[in-house]
């Protein structure tokens, strides 16, 4: 990995950005702290017209309806440019290509974005980073992958719903593999026990 004196942790301001995206076939500025007020999943992947980067993309515009009732928007990110990922959106999805997306792709043609969340390796290529931001903008979730195996939507959506979960109770805590409608911990000592008995 590149050296980052400033490496991101959770509990943290999500830095900022502004960049070139594609969306509906055209180029728009993005900037990450226009989404204040909504979730944001960051979806970093290492390059353009490879061949898990495509099955994890149209995963998430695939499930893109899910994730705004969550009140939720995705953002692609690679170190390709913008014409890259236009012509990759251009290309059929049997074909290796993406056809259309419902969530902007962002060029981080300059590296910055993915230096700053400590996901650029040596070779100058994004790891699998996905990062889930709240509406303050704060980093609530990391999961870092490298190049080779891809992530899970429905666990980025799991993680996403208890995300939210917390912090509309917060006297309450998730446990592992917690799902909407599963009990919960009382986040006290005493309190707490009711739980452990249960299971």
């Amino acid at each position: 990995m590149l050296p980052n004196n400033n490496c991101i942790r959770v509990g943290q301001q999500a830095p900022d950005f502004s960049a070139i995206a594609v969306y509906d076939q055209e180029f728009k500025q993005v900037k990450l702290s226009n989404y204040l007020g909504k979730y944001v999943i960051l979806l970093f992947y290492p390059l353009d017209f490879t061949f898990v980067c495509p099955t994890e993309i149209t995963a998430f515009s695939d499930a893109y309806e899910s994730i705004q009732n969550l009140n939720a928007e995705v953002l692609g990110i690679s170190v390709d440019s913008e014409y890259a990922h236009l012509a990759w959106l251009q290309t059929d999805r049997d074909s290796g290509g993406l056809g259309d997306l419902n969530y902007p792709l962002v060029s981080d043609l300059n590296k910055n974005i993915s230096v700053s969340y400590n996901v650029l390796t040596e070779e100058g290529k994004a790891l699998r980073g996905l990062f889930i931001i709240d509406k303050e903008g704060i980093i609530q979730h990391a999961l870092i992958n490298n190049l080779d195996f891809g992530r899970s939507v429905d666990e980025a959506l799991r993680v996403l719903k208890a995300i939210k979960y917390v912090q509309t109770h917060p006297d309450e805590v998730c446990p592992a593999n917690w799902q909407p409608g599963n009990p919960t911990i009382i986040s006290n000592p005493k309190e707490s026990k009711n739980y452990f008995r249960s299971i």
